[in-house]
């Protein structure tokens, strides 16, 4: 990879929270004082070759910011090793409860299509050349980077995990998307974008959620934040 050497592993998450709870599961598992780690202006080092980043919500913003940082620490001399899209979630029901940990295999771009008379139509049905769509509709995690998350979390759920640019708030809608990903687990807002960006940069990625709600008919009161935070800082283990 060449350069001084590399900025070790980079977390990405939507919302500030999000990063709190994996920094502090980091803490947990590396106690003691945390040596200074080179990272772009604006970053986080939240243990000895971890950063952590809050970069917004949506794809759009995720993989934008994803792509700098990258970028950024590459043009330093010390690229990232890998990145990690990292949150909380909504899970399938029977698939993913609440609470749950979920690795990704594959990150999809899951409302990136057309809607039609018979349904939604993906992009990649619709004619486009493969080379206007990056990495594809769905990015699966690196296999390595999967295979050791797996080994740190024995007990997560594996599965494809949806990016969607408007959460899922209906039954329909709910069984639409269930019906179209059979293998999906769970659903989030940022895991595709990071992964194109991750992809075009030629680094490794993965996604790694909590569950904290079921997807279904929008209803705040089901909704654990609390666990589902708990579950993150639990994880972050695995990610030091």
């Amino acid at each position: 990879m060449g350069g001084t050497g590399e900025a070790g592993l980079l977390v990405v998450t939507a919302v500030p929270a999000e990063a709190e709870a994996i920094r502090a599961g980091l803490s947990a598992a590396s106690p003691g004082p945390t040596p200074p780690a080179a990272a772009p202006a604006g970053t986080s080092p939240a243990a000895a070759g971890v950063t952590v980043v809050p970069v917004g919500v949506g794809p759009a913003v995720a993989g934008a910011a994803t792509a700098r940082l990258l970028a950024l620490a590459e043009a330093a001399g010390r690229p990232y090793r890998a990145v990690v899209s990292a949150g909380i979630a909504g899970g399938f029901v029977g698939r993913a409860a609440v609470g749950a940990t979920v690795l990704a295999s594959r990150s999809v771009a899951a409302d990136l299509g057309a809607e039609s008379p018979t349904g939604f139509i993906p992009v990649d049905q619709l004619g486009m050349p493969p080379e206007l769509l990056g990495a594809g509709t769905a990015v699966p995690a690196d296999p390595g980077l999967l295979a050791a998350l797996r080994a740190a979390l024995p007990a997560a759920t594996v599965g494809a995990v949806l990016t969607v640019s408007t959460v899922t708030g209906t039954a329909a809608g709910t069984a639409a998307l269930a019906d179209r990903h059979p293998d999906a687990v769970a659903e989030a807002m940022e895991g595709y974008g990071v992964a194109v960006a991750a992809a075009q940069a030629g680094v490794p990625f993965a996604e790694l959620r909590t569950v904290s709600n079921p997807i279904g008919p929008r209803d705040r009161s089901a909704w654990r934040m609390r666990e589902a935070f708990a579950a993150l800082t639990a994880a972050a283990a695995a990610l030091g």
